[in-house]
């Protein structure tokens, strides 16, 4: 038995002559004369090993083997015929997959609008999304197990060589307090909180539910900052790496957290959210990737988010 591989020809031809049942009429339709063609058919067979045909001086008929294979080979011949179309879908990143990793602040803002704008316009791409930690995710990126990620800034300056980054939002911090809290510093108790501005002097001895350092240096920082520069040194009650686990937290009673404005859309019962008094630290959103391998996808996502951070005005943003 051969080991040579069928070719698309052989198996076009298997077909023309199956749906014929008849050499001549095949060959007519293929544009070429009998000969050959019975030529290729038996050089298929010697391929497979089996036999396709059972032939007679007047007819040709389908053995058991070629009628159960007819099917299979119609769903390969069209399965390459695919081939092209989606080559080309390919290079223009209207198809493919997308690995985006997201901290979990982008959740509640961001990231919808985001997935929703590129969902749009390059519906055939799938998305594999992972939530996960800015310092997560830079190491997953110079790995190469991910395409991009939605970080927090700044980005760790050892790897600023590798990475490219555009910022897309930024928003101011407020204060996620428990609701008793909120009323005892005259303010509302539904969740939102409206505008009633309050103090963190107001708050110097409330425990502080804040994400670990390692993990999230940056924000760790500019929520240390926003204390300093209050003259305020601040009591850390707990640590937690996500933002649904700190506003869990404060719901608890177990203290407050200074968190993105977006996740005033998170909401927890005995939880509101309150602008700072004093100048609130913004915080900034970004997408980084690696600089020297950007897919058609990749590039058509940046597209979009691009677009999004000149909407927004974000400084940096080209």
């Amino acid at each position: 038995m051969s080991t040579t591989i069928p070719d698309l020809r052989q198996l076009r031809y298997f077909v023309a002559v199956a749906e014929e049942q008849h050499f001549g009429r095949a060959a007519a339709r293929l544009s070429m004369t009998q000969p050959p063609l019975s030529q290729a058919i038996r050089a298929l067979e010697e391929t497979l090993g089996v036999e396709l045909f059972a032939r007679t001086r007047r007819s040709v008929e389908l053995t058991a083997v070629g009628a159960d294979l007819l099917p299979e080979v119609r769903r390969l011949l069209a399965a390459a015929e695919a081939l092209r179309p989606l080559a080309q879908s390919l290079a223009r990143g209207e198809a493919g997959v997308l690995a985006l990793a997201f901290v979990s602040t982008a959740d509640y803002g961001l990231l919808p609008l985001l997935l929703r704008d590129f969902g749009a316009r390059h519906p055939r791409v799938r998305l594999q999304l992972a939530e996960a930690t800015s310092d997560v995710q830079i190491d997953e990126l110079v790995a190469g197990r991910i395409d991009a990620g939605l970080v927090i800034a700044p980005l760790p300056p050892r790897h600023a060589a590798q990475l490219a980054y555009l910022p897309i939002a930024r928003e101011p911090l407020v204060v996620a307090m428990p609701a008793e809290l909120s009323a005892r510093t005259g303010g509302p108790t539904d969740h939102d909180g409206g505008e009633t501005p309050v103090s963190l002097a107001d708050l110097a001895d409330v425990p502080l539910v804040v994400f670990p350092r390692h993990l999230a240096p940056g924000f760790h920082d500019t929520i240390m900052d926003c204390y300093g520069a209050a003259g305020l040194a601040p009591r850390v009650g707990q640590e937690a790496i996500q933002m649904q686990t700190i506003v869990s937290l404060v719901s608890a009673g177990m203290g407050i957290a200074l968190v993105p404005q977006s996740l005033r859309h998170l909401r927890r019962t005995g939880v509101v959210y309150r602008p700072l008094a004093e100048t609130a630290p913004m915080i900034e959103t970004g997408l980084v990737w690696r600089a020297a391998e950007v897919s058609p996808v990749l590039a058509a996502f940046i597209e979009i988010v691009r677009a999004h951070a000149a909407t927004v005005g974000v400084p940096g943003a080209p």
